[in-house]
């Protein structure tokens, strides 16, 4: 009903389903009834020359599971929410439920997580277990947008790059930090703040010589001065600056797309990008975990000791 913004529809709902019941009771009552429609009980209807429609009552097993199934439908209504807006005697929500089902798992779990508590990332790295179950963890709840290798896509970090290339996820710490809390960034449009279309494609030469990358060397010189819009976040010398999650534009790694094209867009229409936090999804121990997997990610050197 949350789609319905008027408390009206919450009656009407509840009112059709009640009436519809009773027409369902009152239907069946009506249909079980015998009634002579001729002198030989037929309705008159007539196929294949002499197959006759007889007009006969309702057996009583299927009325009765009629009305066992209607009775079963207001027991029903009573307990559970469908009456419009009518939350049931018993308060369920699929929140609820979800909640509760989620807090024994969280319990059940509880042994398997106590003993990397108070194990540091270093530790928990070199630990197989602790490796496998952050894995898992990793596969249910960030693979969806980073990929099962972590090397991310278009819009979705690399979680394998090296801690020069990343801007808030150095440390296993402030991994942490990101799962629990999540994370957005947004770059606003600048297209006004630099000129015209043809200063903004200057400015994405610019851009590209910063890394370089091919580009038009004479559209890169009369974009440079322009770049001053851009310096206030990537600084003077495109390198970013990781306090206000501004990235370096001089590692050639493009999270929107390289090229003239991609750079372009993003001066035009600006970048926005969240990713929700998980601390409803998950407990602190699992959180532990998962960071010093993720962590682990962007040290492609490190072996992991087997028990």
């Amino acid at each position: 009903m949350s789609d319905f913004v008027n408390s009206g529809w919450g009656l009407f709902v509840a009112a059709t389903t009640v009436i519809s019941l009773i027409a369902c009771i009152v239907l069946l009552m009506i249909a079980a009834k015998r009634r002579v429609m001729s002198n030989d009980n037929t309705t008159g209807h007539v196929w294949d020359e002499d197959l006759r429609e007889l007009n006969n009552p309702l057996p009583r097993w299927w009325m009765w599971l009629f009305v066992i199934t209607v009775v079963f439908s207001a027991v029903y209504l009573a307990f559970y929410p469908g009456l419009g807006t009518s939350p049931g005697t018993l308060k369920w929500t699929s929140q609820n439920q979800f909640e509760a089902e989620q807090a024994r798992a969280h319990a059940a779990l509880a042994p398997v997580y106590a003993k990397y508590k108070d194990m540091t990332p270093e530790q928990l790295v070199a630990d197989q277990q602790a490796m496998a179950i952050g894995e898992r963890l990793y596969l249910n709840n960030c693979a969806q947008c980073h990929g099962s290798d972590g090397r991310g896509s278009k819009g979705f970090p690399n979680l394998t790059l090296p801690a020069e290339s990343r801007l808030a996820t150095v440390t296993a710490e402030q991994i942490k930090t990101v799962i629990v809390q999540g994370r957005a960034g947004a770059m606003p449009p600048m297209a006004a703040a630099v000129g015209t279309a043809e200063d903004v494609r200057n400015v994405a030469h610019y851009v590209l010589s910063l890394s370089g990358s091919a580009h038009n060397s004479v559209a890169a010189q009369l974009g440079k001065e322009k770049f001053a819009a851009c310096a206030a976040c990537h600084g003077p010398d495109g390198k970013g600056n990781k306090e206000i999650g501004a990235p370096n534009l001089t590692d050639k790694v493009w999270l929107y797309g390289w090229g003239e094209q991609a750079i372009i867009e993003a001066v035009n229409t600006g970048r926005s990008g969240v990713m929700p936090p998980q601390a409803k999804l998950l407990t602190p121990e699992q959180v532990h975990v998962l960071s010093a997997y993720v962590w682990n990610l962007a040290r492609p050197t490190t072996k992991v000791a087997t028990n």
